[in-house]
């Protein structure tokens, strides 16, 4: 039976493949999710992919996951660098989750350089594109194996 996985998306995740494809890609939001339910198989794990413009959906998403167990990878968009909220979420429910970011934060303009996130993230993944995605799946999966 696969093990459930949730990739989380933030603010403006909605618009991939218009938004700044120089920096995002041109890849959209619907064919990334197909993307990663077959790499999330791969691995194990029936993905569910949720995004929200809204902090309160996301920090519900991080509830209800951490609460499940269900491991996490996900982008917070330009929440990253302001939600105190999606911090508490994360400490508060326990959620295992793994920070990705499409560009490399730390490359882009200063207010983008702190995460709110990346303190109470088991890792962070960033500039990579959406291959991070892929390699935060398989971060879940084999922290998953080797812990059990």
């Amino acid at each position: 039976m696969a093990r459930p996985l949730l990739v989380l998306n933030g603010p403006n995740l909605n618009l991939l493949g218009q938004r700044e494809p120089e920096t995002y890609g041109r890849e959209t939001l619907k064919d990334l999710e197909a993307h990663w339910s077959t790499v999330g198989t791969s691995f194990g794990f029936e993905v569910k992919s949720l995004q929200s413009n809204h902090e309160g959906v996301l920090v519900d998403a991080l509830q209800e996951a951490g609460a499940a167990q269900t491991p996490v990878v996900f982008n917070p968009g330009a929440y990253t660098h302001t939600s105190i909220a999606l911090r508490d979420a994360i400490i508060g429910a326990q959620a295992r989750v793994i920070e990705v970011h499409i560009s490399n934060i730390h490359a882009r303009e200063p207010f983008r350089h702190y995460s709110y996130v990346s303190a109470v993230a088991v890792g962070v993944i960033a500039g990579l594109g959406t291959i991070g995605y892929d390699l935060a799946i398989q971060a879940h999966h084999t922290y998953l194996t080797r812990t059990q």
